[in-house]
């Protein structure tokens, strides 16, 4: 399986239209290969070298299985809480330097029963037995 973009490649900058310095929206993303008995997708979106921990910008769980493009701007599937705590997208916005943000994709056997309120932390645990395979795309980000 396969995760990508249009407007950024992996280990390469993401345009600032998709951060807190532009519009603060999600990028499109595109997938491919996904696993014959894909039932639902999940999306997390993370910052492992924000100092304060890893922070969470965008967790998002059943997604259709059918799904190869994730719009610009868009709620793909149930939106979660982020670190901020907010629902929905909240775009790259490092204090320092210039840091990585991880898109994960999982394909799962099942579908997920959560409240808007569940966490990464509590998608994580739903999910973990249930992940049939993975995909990652990694952008970078540096306040201007």
């Amino acid at each position: 399986m396969k995760l990508s973009s249009p407007e950024f490649g992996g280990m390469q900058d993401i345009p600032s239209k998709f951060t807190c310095q532009g519009e603060d929206i999600n990028p499109p993303l595109h997938i491919e290969g996904a696993p014959e008995h894909t039932v639902s997708f999940v999306l997390i979106m993370d910052d492992p070298d924000s100092p304060t921990g890893t922070w969470d910008h965008w967790v998002v769980w059943n997604i259709n299985p059918k799904t190869t493009d994730i719009a610009e701007h868009s709620k793909p599937g149930v939106e979660g809480m982020n670190t901020w705590p907010k629902h929905g997208y909240g775009g790259p916005c490092p204090g320092s330097g210039k840091h990585r943000y991880v898109f994960t994709l999982y394909a799962l056997d099942t579908t997920l029963d959560l409240p808007t309120t569940a966490t990464k932390k509590e998608v994580e645990s739903e999910m973990e037995h249930h992940i049939l395979e993975k995909a990652e795309l990694i952008g970078l980000y540096e306040k201007s």
